[in-house]
């Protein structure tokens, strides 16, 4: 297909049905992708211990079962074998996602938007990971240590994989997706949608949808909730800092720029 006439931004044009039949053959390659990532990731599964790997954060804590998980379906281990493997798909066939769904936007955005696309998205996976590893090796298993630390003269744990996992995946994506509050709020400061003085008259509001996200985000635990608050506050405070420092960048050049102007006129 040759590629769509430009104008004067870089933005290309293109009719509606090709459009639609650019569209189409993108979700199949990316459809493609997605099965051979997770035919791939059912293998790594199959062959290595991601089980074991994933389930480090309790091992400590499983001495009454050997240090293993537990299941009460007999279809348990062959249906988490199938998640892991689809998530494990879905990491390796992320490349070719990412690329599909950027080369079919890539003619609609002007070159500034363009230019702003690649560092946004490098920092958004950067974020992410730093939020899941955070999760992963400090805020899961301190909050697994602090919650079995209950009642344990009356009480003893039998904890399934299904349990385990769905409470591990709930807070480890939460993680990930609450590292990208700033990129969030910046890319928006950027845009000019919100201002640092709009992120500074709602520092309270945001208290308060703080703790509501966090509870809806984590299991209905406080310590969770708590764990996720702190860096949340933080990340929005942060926000604050790179907004007011992006603010006055844009003045100084503004002022820069009809100085220049100026003396031209002069």
């Amino acid at each position: 297909m040759s590629p769509p006439p430009r104008d004067d931004n870089g933005r290309g044009e293109m009719p509606f049905l090709d459009h639609l039949e650019e569209l189409r053959w993108r979700i199949l390659k990316s459809l493609a992708a997605l099965l051979v990532g997770c035919v791939v990731g059912f293998l790594l599964v199959d062959s290595f211990d991601v089980v074991g790997v994933l389930k480090r954060p309790i091992t400590p804590l499983l001495s009454q079962s050997g240090g293993r998980l537990l299941f009460t379906n007999p279809t348990g281990p062959l249906l988490l074998t199938f998640k892991l493997a689809f998530a494990a798909g879905i990491v390796l066939a992320s490349p070719v996602l990412v690329w599909q769904a950027w080369s079919f936007f890539r003619p609609a955005l002007y070159r500034q938007e363009r230019r702003l696309v690649v560092p946004v998205a490098l920092s958004g996976v950067v974020l992410f990971g730093v939020g899941v590893a955070m999760a992963y090796f400090w805020v899961l298993p301190l909050a697994l240590r602090v919650l079995f630390g209950f009642q344990t003269e009356s009480l003893a744990p039998i904890i399934t994989a299904d349990a385990y996992f769905g409470f591990a995946t709930m807070v480890v994506l939460a993680f990930g997706a609450i590292f990208e509050l700033p990129l969030v709020l910046l890319l928006l400061v950027y845009l000019r949608i919100v201002s640092a003085a709009f992120l500074r008259h709602h520092r309270r509001l945001a208290v308060v949808a703080n703790a509501i996200v966090s509870a809806f985000l984590t299991p209905a635990d406080l310590v969770s909730m708590v764990l996720m608050m702190v860096p949340v506050q933080f990340f929005y405070e942060l926000s604050i800092v790179l907004a007011t420092v992006l603010e006055r960048r844009r003045a100084r050049e503004a002022a820069a720029e009809r100085e220049a102007v100026a003396a031209g006129e002069a």
